[in-house]
């Protein structure tokens, strides 16, 4: 069996950046996905379109074809009462190079990253981590199968399913809200009512 839209593909590999491993997933904990649904990179998925378990794969993906080239006017100079909570700014979670999860004008979970802290004033930069970067991808295909009819309409891990009504999804680790990812997964609202384990919802509170 060959990769093609919604099978459900298992891959290992190592992604290399300028001249270091940064990211990689090996064989006993391998990357799934349903392949041609847009889970992956386009270019990453057209790579190894076609190949079948057992088959190794080596490609490169310029900045055009991963996340896009860097751009200085996604540096974004924040007050530092933004950053408040109960009347008190979170000075912990100012830490640069720290991500984290912000709400955009319309609403939506965007990724931050604390770029510059003054006394007055935060710098987040909200390019991809990888925006600008040539990504060297190698590895293996460790499974091909098909998606059975309840993956391809909850998606694999239940991502296509709608979020706790309340919470929103975070960031891709289940539905409602998680503290492990720390605050502003739901919202804005960093306390959580019951068992948040990333795995399932929880009732924030207001």
């Amino acid at each position: 069996m060959t990769i093609e839209k919604n099978k459900v593909v298992a891959l290992s590999y190592e992604l290399e950046v300028d001249g270091r491993t940064a990211d990689k997933a090996g064989a006993d904990a391998p990357l799934e996905y349903i392949h041609g649904t847009g889970m992956l990179l386009p270019k990453f998925e057209a790579a190894v379109h076609g190949k079948a378990a057992g088959e190794e794969f080596a490609f490169t993906l310029t900045p055009e074809e991963g996340y896009g080239t860097y751009n200085p006017n996604y540096l974004v100079r924040l007050p530092l009462k933004a950053f408040e909570v109960d009347g008190k700014v979170r000075e912990e979670l100012l830490v640069i190079g720290r991500t984290l999860p912000m709400l955009n004008s319309e609403g939506q979970v965007v990724q931050g990253t604390v770029a510059a802290v003054t006394e007055d004033s935060v710098t987040m930069d909200f390019n991809h981590p990888m925006a600008g970067k040539i990504l060297n991808f190698k590895g293996k295909v460790e499974s091909v199968r098909d998606a059975t009819e309840k993956e391809l309409r909850e998606g694999l891990h239940g991502e296509y399913l709608p979020p706790e009504e309340g919470c929103g999804s975070c960031h891709g680790k289940g539905q409602g809200c998680c503290k492990e990812e720390g605050e502003g997964c739901c919202h804005g609202r960093d306390e959580c009512e019951g068992d948040c384990d990333c795995e399932g919802g929880c009732d924030c509170k207001e």
